[in-house]
Protein backbone atom coordinates (compact mmCIF):
# COMPACT_ATOMS: atom_id res chain seq x y z
CA UNK A 1 0.00 0.00 0.00
CA UNK A 2 0.82 3.60 -0.92
CA UNK A 3 2.15 6.11 1.76
CA UNK A 4 0.22 8.99 1.47
CA UNK A 5 1.86 12.55 0.85
CA UNK A 6 0.23 15.30 2.98
CA UNK A 7 2.07 18.53 1.30
CA UNK A 8 -0.49 21.02 1.24
CA UNK A 9 0.84 22.04 -2.38
CA UNK A 10 0.56 20.10 -5.58
CA UNK A 11 3.70 19.59 -7.30
CA UNK A 12 4.39 22.22 -10.10
CA UNK A 13 4.23 21.71 -13.29
CA UNK A 14 7.57 21.78 -15.06
CA UNK A 15 7.47 24.08 -18.12
CA UNK A 16 9.62 25.86 -20.75
CA UNK A 17 11.15 29.52 -20.02
CA UNK A 18 8.51 32.01 -21.19
CA UNK A 19 11.00 34.21 -23.05
CA UNK A 20 11.95 31.02 -24.71
CA UNK A 21 8.76 29.28 -25.34
CA UNK A 22 7.35 32.50 -26.66
CA UNK A 23 9.06 32.16 -29.66
CA UNK A 24 8.87 27.83 -30.78
CA UNK A 25 5.63 25.71 -31.20
CA UNK A 26 6.81 23.34 -28.75
CA UNK A 27 4.30 22.02 -25.72
CA UNK A 28 5.38 24.18 -23.32
CA UNK A 29 3.88 22.08 -20.37
CA UNK A 30 6.99 19.45 -19.82
CA UNK A 31 5.11 17.03 -17.95
CA UNK A 32 5.31 14.89 -14.51
CA UNK A 33 8.35 12.32 -14.43
CA UNK A 34 7.69 8.95 -12.79
CA UNK A 35 8.90 9.85 -9.92
CA UNK A 36 7.29 12.71 -9.41
CA UNK A 37 3.96 11.46 -10.62
CA UNK A 38 3.87 9.59 -7.96
CA UNK A 39 4.20 11.28 -5.41
CA UNK A 40 1.50 13.32 -6.52
CA UNK A 41 -0.71 10.37 -6.75
CA UNK A 42 0.20 9.79 -2.89
CA UNK A 43 -1.26 13.20 -2.09
CA UNK A 44 -4.87 11.72 -2.75
CA UNK A 45 -6.25 10.64 0.33
CA UNK A 46 -8.54 7.85 -1.62
CA UNK A 47 -12.24 9.53 0.09
CA UNK A 48 -14.98 7.41 0.53
CA UNK A 49 -17.39 10.01 -1.36
CA UNK A 50 -15.27 10.29 -4.17
CA UNK A 51 -16.28 13.84 -5.07
CA UNK A 52 -14.03 13.86 -7.71
CA UNK A 53 -15.66 11.53 -10.22
CA UNK A 54 -18.53 13.34 -9.28
CA UNK A 55 -17.65 16.67 -11.71
CA UNK A 56 -15.81 14.63 -14.22
CA UNK A 57 -18.13 15.05 -17.51
CA UNK A 58 -17.21 11.40 -18.54
CA UNK A 59 -17.06 9.79 -15.53
CA UNK A 60 -13.42 8.69 -14.91
CA UNK A 61 -12.54 6.79 -11.89
CA UNK A 62 -10.08 8.79 -10.74
CA UNK A 63 -9.32 7.55 -7.02
CA UNK A 64 -8.75 3.70 -8.79
CA UNK A 65 -6.64 5.31 -11.08
CA UNK A 66 -4.68 7.44 -8.95
CA UNK A 67 -3.96 4.73 -6.24
CA UNK A 68 -2.46 2.58 -9.32
CA UNK A 69 0.01 5.61 -10.08
CA UNK A 70 0.60 5.74 -6.25
CA UNK A 71 2.10 1.89 -6.58
CA UNK A 72 3.79 2.52 -9.70
CA UNK A 73 1.00 1.03 -11.97
CA UNK A 74 1.06 3.60 -14.53
CA UNK A 75 -0.23 0.78 -17.37
CA UNK A 76 -2.89 -0.59 -15.38
CA UNK A 77 -3.30 3.04 -14.46
CA UNK A 78 -4.01 3.64 -17.83
CA UNK A 79 -6.18 0.71 -18.36
CA UNK A 80 -8.90 2.31 -15.96
CA UNK A 81 -8.76 5.67 -17.35
CA UNK A 82 -9.38 4.21 -20.83
CA UNK A 83 -12.61 2.34 -19.59
CA UNK A 84 -14.61 5.64 -19.88
CA UNK A 85 -12.55 8.03 -21.59
CA UNK A 86 -11.34 7.82 -25.28
CA UNK A 87 -9.22 10.92 -25.04
CA UNK A 88 -7.52 10.63 -22.10
CA UNK A 89 -3.78 12.05 -23.65
CA UNK A 90 -6.14 14.79 -24.71
CA UNK A 91 -8.11 15.31 -21.64
CA UNK A 92 -4.79 15.50 -19.65
CA UNK A 93 -3.83 18.21 -21.47
CA UNK A 94 -6.70 20.54 -22.50
CA UNK A 95 -9.58 19.97 -19.25
CA UNK A 96 -10.56 22.75 -17.40
CA UNK A 97 -9.59 20.58 -13.92
CA UNK A 98 -9.61 23.32 -11.89
CA UNK A 99 -13.56 24.07 -12.22
CA UNK A 100 -14.34 20.30 -12.80
CA UNK A 101 -12.33 17.10 -11.10
CA UNK A 102 -10.46 18.99 -8.98
CA UNK A 103 -12.13 21.83 -8.03
CA UNK A 104 -14.21 19.17 -6.05
CA UNK A 105 -11.21 17.71 -4.69
CA UNK A 106 -11.00 17.79 -0.95
CA UNK A 107 -7.41 18.22 -0.79
CA UNK A 108 -8.56 21.60 -1.80
CA UNK A 109 -10.58 22.64 1.20
CA UNK A 110 -6.93 22.95 3.04
CA UNK A 111 -4.14 23.44 0.29
CA UNK A 112 -4.14 22.59 -3.03
CA UNK A 113 -6.66 19.49 -4.76
CA UNK A 114 -4.20 16.83 -6.14
CA UNK A 115 -2.98 17.26 -9.80
CA UNK A 116 -5.38 14.96 -11.34
CA UNK A 117 -5.29 16.43 -14.82
CA UNK A 118 -1.26 16.17 -15.09
CA UNK A 119 -1.60 12.69 -13.38
CA UNK A 120 -4.18 11.67 -16.55
CA UNK A 121 -1.55 13.42 -18.72
CA UNK A 122 1.26 11.53 -17.38
CA UNK A 123 -0.45 7.95 -17.43
CA UNK A 124 -2.02 8.52 -20.85
CA UNK A 125 2.13 9.53 -22.20
CA UNK A 126 3.48 6.34 -20.74
CA UNK A 127 1.13 4.06 -22.13
CA UNK A 128 1.77 5.62 -25.40
CA UNK A 129 5.31 5.85 -25.46
CA UNK A 130 5.92 2.33 -23.47
CA UNK A 131 2.72 -0.32 -24.64
CA UNK A 132 3.66 -2.95 -26.63
CA UNK A 133 0.28 -4.72 -26.54
CA UNK A 134 -1.54 -4.27 -29.90
CA UNK A 135 -5.07 -3.14 -29.66
CA UNK A 136 -7.50 -5.92 -31.26
CA UNK A 137 -10.04 -5.31 -33.10
CA UNK A 138 -13.34 -5.83 -31.91
CA UNK A 139 -15.90 -7.95 -33.65
CA UNK A 140 -18.67 -6.38 -35.43
CA UNK A 141 -22.41 -6.55 -35.01
CA UNK A 142 -23.18 -5.87 -38.33
CA UNK A 143 -25.01 -2.83 -37.05
CA UNK A 144 -24.27 0.32 -38.57
CA UNK A 145 -23.81 3.80 -37.64
CA UNK A 146 -22.37 7.11 -38.53
CA UNK A 147 -20.99 10.05 -36.98
CA UNK A 148 -20.59 13.29 -38.44
CA UNK A 149 -17.66 15.19 -37.50
CA UNK A 150 -14.28 13.46 -35.95
CA UNK A 151 -14.32 16.47 -32.64
CA UNK A 152 -14.47 15.33 -29.13
CA UNK A 153 -17.59 14.62 -29.40
CA UNK A 154 -17.92 12.25 -32.22
CA UNK A 155 -14.46 10.38 -31.78
CA UNK A 156 -15.92 9.49 -27.99
CA UNK A 157 -19.35 8.49 -29.25
CA UNK A 158 -17.43 6.60 -32.16
CA UNK A 159 -15.24 5.03 -29.21
CA UNK A 160 -17.95 3.47 -27.43
CA UNK A 161 -20.41 2.25 -30.12
CA UNK A 162 -17.13 0.28 -31.44
CA UNK A 163 -16.32 -0.74 -28.22
CA UNK A 164 -19.92 -2.43 -28.21
CA UNK A 165 -19.45 -4.03 -31.42
CA UNK A 166 -20.72 -1.75 -34.31
CA UNK A 167 -19.38 -0.95 -36.89
CA UNK A 168 -18.93 2.87 -36.77
CA UNK A 169 -18.00 5.27 -39.33
CA UNK A 170 -16.76 8.64 -39.12
CA UNK A 171 -17.56 11.03 -41.76
CA UNK A 172 -14.91 14.32 -41.67
CA UNK A 173 -15.19 17.44 -43.38
CA UNK A 174 -11.23 18.51 -43.64
CA UNK A 175 -8.40 16.84 -44.34
CA UNK A 176 -7.70 15.68 -41.12
CA UNK A 177 -9.70 13.83 -37.71
CA UNK A 178 -9.47 15.30 -34.84
CA UNK A 179 -11.73 18.41 -35.32
CA UNK A 180 -10.93 21.41 -33.14
CA UNK A 181 -8.19 19.39 -31.39
CA UNK A 182 -6.55 19.60 -34.80
CA UNK A 183 -7.32 23.07 -36.33
CA UNK A 184 -8.32 25.20 -33.07
CA UNK A 185 -5.86 24.04 -30.18
CA UNK A 186 -1.88 25.07 -31.18
CA UNK A 187 1.10 22.73 -31.18
CA UNK A 188 2.25 24.31 -27.90
CA UNK A 189 -0.89 23.61 -26.08
CA UNK A 190 -1.71 20.12 -27.58
CA UNK A 191 1.02 18.14 -29.74
CA UNK A 192 -0.59 17.10 -32.88
CA UNK A 193 0.87 13.60 -33.04
CA UNK A 194 -0.84 12.88 -29.73
CA UNK A 195 -4.10 14.01 -31.57
CA UNK A 196 -2.94 11.25 -34.29
CA UNK A 197 -2.06 8.80 -31.74
CA UNK A 198 -5.73 9.20 -29.97
CA UNK A 199 -7.18 8.52 -33.68
CA UNK A 200 -5.08 5.60 -34.26
CA UNK A 201 -6.18 3.61 -31.01
CA UNK A 202 -9.90 4.59 -32.27
CA UNK A 203 -8.95 2.63 -35.91
CA UNK A 204 -7.23 0.19 -33.97
CA UNK A 205 -10.08 -1.07 -32.54
CA UNK A 206 -12.21 -0.84 -35.58
CA UNK A 207 -13.60 2.98 -36.14
CA UNK A 208 -13.82 3.51 -39.99
CA UNK A 209 -13.15 7.14 -40.79
CA UNK A 210 -13.43 9.17 -44.15
CA UNK A 211 -12.02 12.55 -44.79
CA UNK A 212 -12.97 15.03 -47.07
CA UNK A 213 -16.84 14.44 -46.72
CA UNK A 214 -18.67 17.56 -46.19
CA UNK A 215 -22.03 16.10 -45.06
CA UNK A 216 -25.00 18.20 -46.41
CA UNK A 217 -22.94 18.70 -49.55
CA UNK A 218 -21.85 15.22 -50.51
CA UNK A 219 -24.37 13.24 -48.63
CA UNK A 220 -27.28 14.10 -46.46
CA UNK A 221 -28.03 12.69 -43.70
CA UNK A 222 -30.88 10.87 -45.16
CA UNK A 223 -29.01 9.68 -48.01
CA UNK A 224 -26.83 8.01 -45.38
CA UNK A 225 -29.81 6.24 -43.94
CA UNK A 226 -31.29 4.99 -46.62
CA UNK A 227 -29.06 4.66 -49.02
CA UNK A 228 -26.13 3.29 -47.57
CA UNK A 229 -27.69 1.17 -44.12
CA UNK A 230 -26.84 3.41 -41.57
CA UNK A 231 -29.18 2.89 -38.66
CA UNK A 232 -28.36 5.77 -36.26
CA UNK A 233 -26.76 9.17 -36.99
CA UNK A 234 -24.71 11.02 -34.48
CA UNK A 235 -24.35 15.03 -35.24
CA UNK A 236 -20.87 16.21 -34.19
CA UNK A 237 -20.38 19.00 -36.01
CA UNK A 238 -19.08 21.40 -33.84
CA UNK A 239 -19.45 25.24 -33.44
CA UNK A 240 -17.39 26.56 -36.57
CA UNK A 241 -19.04 29.72 -38.08
CA UNK A 242 -17.61 32.47 -36.48
CA UNK A 243 -18.87 35.74 -34.79
CA UNK A 244 -17.95 39.28 -35.26
CA UNK A 245 -18.67 42.52 -33.52
CA UNK A 246 -20.30 44.44 -36.63
CA UNK A 247 -18.38 47.42 -36.89
CA UNK A 248 -17.04 49.61 -39.06
CA UNK A 249 -13.39 48.66 -40.66
CA UNK A 250 -14.41 44.71 -39.62
CA UNK A 251 -14.05 43.94 -43.35
CA UNK A 252 -10.59 45.40 -43.42
CA UNK A 253 -7.46 43.74 -44.79
CA UNK A 254 -5.91 42.15 -41.54
CA UNK A 255 -9.13 41.32 -39.50
CA UNK A 256 -9.62 37.43 -38.93
CA UNK A 257 -11.56 35.04 -37.19
CA UNK A 258 -9.88 33.65 -34.25
CA UNK A 259 -10.82 30.41 -36.24
CA UNK A 260 -9.13 31.21 -39.88
CA UNK A 261 -6.30 32.58 -37.64
CA UNK A 262 -5.96 29.58 -35.70
CA UNK A 263 -6.29 26.67 -38.46
CA UNK A 264 -4.32 28.65 -40.66
CA UNK A 265 -1.33 28.21 -38.02
CA UNK A 266 -2.29 24.76 -36.41
CA UNK A 267 -3.58 22.70 -39.41
CA UNK A 268 -1.97 24.18 -42.28
CA UNK A 269 1.11 24.56 -40.10
CA UNK A 270 1.65 27.90 -41.16
CA UNK A 271 4.35 28.26 -37.93
CA UNK A 272 6.91 26.05 -40.15
CA UNK A 273 9.24 28.41 -41.81
CA UNK A 274 8.77 26.18 -45.17
CA UNK A 275 5.25 26.22 -44.96
CA UNK A 276 3.14 27.23 -48.27
CA UNK A 277 0.15 28.41 -46.50
CA UNK A 278 -0.44 32.20 -46.45
CA UNK A 279 -0.71 33.76 -43.31
CA UNK A 280 -0.52 37.56 -41.92
CA UNK A 281 2.87 38.02 -39.98
CA UNK A 282 1.87 41.22 -38.47
CA UNK A 283 4.22 42.88 -35.64
CA UNK A 284 1.28 44.59 -33.62
CA UNK A 285 -2.06 42.43 -33.22
CA UNK A 286 -4.86 42.83 -31.23
CA UNK A 287 -7.12 39.87 -29.73
CA UNK A 288 -10.60 40.53 -29.34
CA UNK A 289 -11.93 38.65 -26.74
CA UNK A 290 -11.22 36.55 -23.15
CA UNK A 291 -11.94 33.17 -23.47
CA UNK A 292 -9.57 30.44 -24.20
CA UNK A 293 -9.68 31.17 -27.91
CA UNK A 294 -8.05 34.28 -27.69
CA UNK A 295 -5.46 33.21 -25.29
CA UNK A 296 -4.36 30.46 -28.21
CA UNK A 297 -4.64 33.02 -31.09
CA UNK A 298 -2.81 35.51 -28.95
CA UNK A 299 0.19 33.57 -27.73
CA UNK A 300 -0.04 31.71 -31.13
CA UNK A 301 0.84 35.20 -33.09
CA UNK A 302 3.45 35.80 -30.47
CA UNK A 303 5.05 32.70 -31.56
CA UNK A 304 4.44 33.71 -35.34
CA UNK A 305 6.69 36.98 -34.45
CA UNK A 306 4.51 39.58 -33.72
CA UNK A 307 6.49 42.57 -31.17
CA UNK A 308 3.23 43.50 -29.80
CA UNK A 309 0.41 41.71 -29.23
CA UNK A 310 -2.45 42.75 -26.95
CA UNK A 311 -6.00 40.81 -25.66
CA UNK A 312 -8.93 43.29 -25.81
CA UNK A 313 -11.27 42.93 -23.55
CA UNK A 314 -14.08 44.66 -22.37
CA UNK A 315 -14.20 43.56 -18.66
CA UNK A 316 -11.93 42.92 -15.69
CA UNK A 317 -8.92 40.47 -14.97
CA UNK A 318 -11.84 38.57 -12.64
CA UNK A 319 -14.18 38.08 -15.25
CA UNK A 320 -11.85 36.83 -17.96
CA UNK A 321 -13.36 33.30 -19.00
CA UNK A 322 -10.44 31.70 -20.39
CA UNK A 323 -8.44 29.07 -17.68
CA UNK A 324 -6.21 31.13 -15.48
CA UNK A 325 -3.53 28.51 -16.07
CA UNK A 326 -3.59 30.03 -19.80
CA UNK A 327 -4.01 33.21 -18.90
CA UNK A 328 -0.79 33.46 -16.77
CA UNK A 329 0.87 31.67 -19.73
CA UNK A 330 -0.03 34.45 -21.84
CA UNK A 331 0.94 37.33 -19.52
CA UNK A 332 4.31 35.56 -18.59
CA UNK A 333 5.26 35.29 -22.57
CA UNK A 334 4.31 39.21 -23.30
CA UNK A 335 0.91 39.66 -24.01
CA UNK A 336 -0.52 42.84 -23.42
CA UNK A 337 -3.68 42.83 -21.50
CA UNK A 338 -5.75 45.70 -22.09
CA UNK A 339 -8.79 45.31 -20.12
CA UNK A 340 -11.81 47.18 -19.57
CA UNK A 341 -11.64 47.99 -22.93
CA UNK A 342 -14.21 47.79 -26.17
CA UNK A 343 -13.54 48.45 -29.81
CA UNK A 344 -15.33 50.66 -31.64
CA UNK A 345 -14.30 50.84 -34.97
CA UNK A 346 -10.56 49.04 -37.07
CA UNK A 347 -8.99 51.81 -38.80
CA UNK A 348 -7.89 51.58 -41.66
CA UNK A 349 -5.91 53.16 -44.68
CA UNK A 350 -6.65 54.36 -48.55
CA UNK A 351 -6.23 50.39 -49.25
CA UNK A 352 -8.29 49.20 -46.30
CA UNK A 353 -5.08 47.68 -44.22
CA UNK A 354 -5.49 47.63 -40.88
CA UNK A 355 -3.52 50.48 -38.95
CA UNK A 356 -5.35 50.59 -35.39
CA UNK A 357 -8.49 49.94 -33.49
CA UNK A 358 -10.42 52.52 -31.85
CA UNK A 359 -11.83 51.33 -28.73
CA UNK A 360 -13.48 52.88 -25.56
CA UNK A 361 -12.40 52.51 -21.86
CA UNK A 362 -15.46 51.12 -20.00
CA UNK A 363 -16.60 50.13 -16.16
CA UNK A 364 -18.34 47.06 -14.88
CA UNK A 365 -22.51 48.19 -14.14
CA UNK A 366 -24.88 45.96 -12.66
CA UNK A 367 -24.78 41.75 -13.29
CA UNK A 368 -26.92 41.27 -16.24
CA UNK A 369 -28.15 37.87 -17.41
CA UNK A 370 -25.09 35.47 -16.85
CA UNK A 371 -24.45 37.16 -13.59
CA UNK A 372 -21.16 39.00 -14.48
CA UNK A 373 -21.20 42.91 -14.12
CA UNK A 374 -22.24 44.32 -17.46
CA UNK A 375 -19.38 46.22 -18.80
CA UNK A 376 -20.69 49.99 -19.88
CA UNK A 377 -18.88 52.91 -21.99
CA UNK A 378 -17.23 55.78 -20.28
CA UNK A 379 -18.15 59.06 -21.53
CA UNK A 380 -15.45 60.51 -23.67
CA UNK A 381 -13.02 57.90 -23.46
CA UNK A 382 -11.87 56.87 -26.45
CA UNK A 383 -8.85 56.20 -27.82
CA UNK A 384 -6.59 54.39 -30.39
CA UNK A 385 -4.15 51.63 -30.09
CA UNK A 386 -1.99 51.37 -33.43
CA UNK A 387 -1.72 47.97 -34.64
CA UNK A 388 -1.56 46.42 -38.25
CA UNK A 389 -3.81 42.70 -37.69
CA UNK A 390 -7.35 42.41 -35.69
CA UNK A 391 -8.47 39.14 -34.83
CA UNK A 392 -11.87 38.53 -33.39
CA UNK A 393 -12.43 35.71 -30.85
CA UNK A 394 -15.56 36.61 -29.46
CA UNK A 395 -16.93 32.75 -29.84
CA UNK A 396 -18.77 30.80 -32.39
CA UNK A 397 -21.65 29.65 -33.68
CA UNK A 398 -22.84 25.80 -35.49
CA UNK A 399 -22.02 25.92 -39.32
CA UNK A 400 -25.87 25.93 -40.95
CA UNK A 401 -25.18 23.40 -43.24
CA UNK A 402 -26.75 20.64 -41.40
CA UNK A 403 -29.65 22.22 -40.28
CA UNK A 404 -30.35 23.29 -44.17
CA UNK A 405 -30.19 20.13 -45.35
CA UNK A 406 -32.06 18.03 -42.69
CA UNK A 407 -35.66 18.05 -43.00
CA UNK A 408 -37.35 18.17 -39.46
CA UNK A 409 -34.35 18.66 -37.66
CA UNK A 410 -35.19 21.32 -34.83
CA UNK A 411 -32.97 24.00 -33.81
CA UNK A 412 -32.10 27.17 -31.89
CA UNK A 413 -32.46 30.52 -33.73
CA UNK A 414 -28.45 30.81 -34.00
CA UNK A 415 -28.43 27.31 -35.39
CA UNK A 416 -27.86 24.79 -32.03
CA UNK A 417 -29.47 21.39 -32.43
CA UNK A 418 -32.14 21.10 -30.07
CA UNK A 419 -31.69 17.58 -28.05
CA UNK A 420 -32.53 15.86 -24.95
CA UNK A 421 -29.56 14.94 -22.40
CA UNK A 422 -29.54 11.58 -24.01
CA UNK A 423 -28.28 13.42 -27.52
CA UNK A 424 -32.14 12.66 -29.00
CA UNK A 425 -33.03 15.13 -31.48
CA UNK A 426 -36.32 15.62 -33.06
CA UNK A 427 -35.55 13.04 -35.89
CA UNK A 428 -35.90 9.40 -35.49
CA UNK A 429 -32.38 7.71 -35.03
CA UNK A 430 -30.94 10.87 -35.07
CA UNK A 431 -28.76 11.98 -32.45
CA UNK A 432 -26.30 15.31 -31.48
CA UNK A 433 -23.96 16.59 -29.13
CA UNK A 434 -21.21 18.57 -28.33
CA UNK A 435 -20.95 22.65 -29.61
CA UNK A 436 -23.34 21.54 -32.32
CA UNK A 437 -26.12 21.39 -29.24
CA UNK A 438 -24.21 23.57 -26.63
CA UNK A 439 -22.37 25.87 -28.66
CA UNK A 440 -18.85 26.73 -27.78
CA UNK A 441 -18.29 24.77 -24.89
CA UNK A 442 -14.83 22.74 -23.50
CA UNK A 443 -13.37 19.37 -25.16
CA UNK A 444 -14.34 17.37 -22.26
CA UNK A 445 -18.05 18.52 -21.93
CA UNK A 446 -18.46 17.61 -25.91
CA UNK A 447 -16.78 14.03 -24.72
CA UNK A 448 -19.47 13.79 -22.32
CA UNK A 449 -22.34 14.07 -24.94
CA UNK A 450 -20.63 12.14 -26.96
CA UNK A 451 -21.11 9.47 -24.21
CA UNK A 452 -24.05 10.06 -23.67
CA UNK A 453 -25.43 9.64 -27.19
CA UNK A 454 -23.54 6.46 -27.79
CA UNK A 455 -25.45 4.45 -24.58
CA UNK A 456 -28.31 6.08 -25.83
CA UNK A 457 -28.37 4.98 -29.66
CA UNK A 458 -26.75 1.72 -28.04
CA UNK A 459 -30.41 1.34 -26.40
CA UNK A 460 -32.11 2.86 -29.46
CA UNK A 461 -30.80 -0.22 -31.80
CA UNK A 462 -31.37 -2.82 -29.32
CA UNK A 463 -34.80 -1.51 -28.75
CA UNK A 464 -34.40 -0.54 -25.26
Amino acid sequence: MARFNMDLKKHDMPVQPPMVRNSNFEEVALGYDAETAISEAQRCIACKNRPCVSGCPVGVMIPEFIALVAEGKFEEAYEVISRTSALPAVCGRVCPQETQCEGKCTRGIKGEPVGIGRLERFVADYHNANATTVTKKIESNGRKVAVIGSGPAGLTCAGDLAKKGYDVTVFEALHLAGGVLVYGIPEFRLPKDIVKKEVENLKAIGVKIETNMVIGRVLTIEELKTEYGFEAVFIGTGAGLPRFMNIRGEDGKGVFSANEYLTRSNLMKAYEEDSETPILRAKRIAVVGGGNVAMDAARSAKRMGADEVYIIYRRSDAELPARREEIEHAKEEGIVFRLLTNPVEVLTDGDDNVVGLKCVEMELGEPDASGRRRPVEKANSEFEIPVDCVIMALGTSPNPLIRQTTAGLDTKPRGEIIADETGKTSLDGVYAGGDAVTGAATVILAMGAGKAAAKAIDEYLQGK
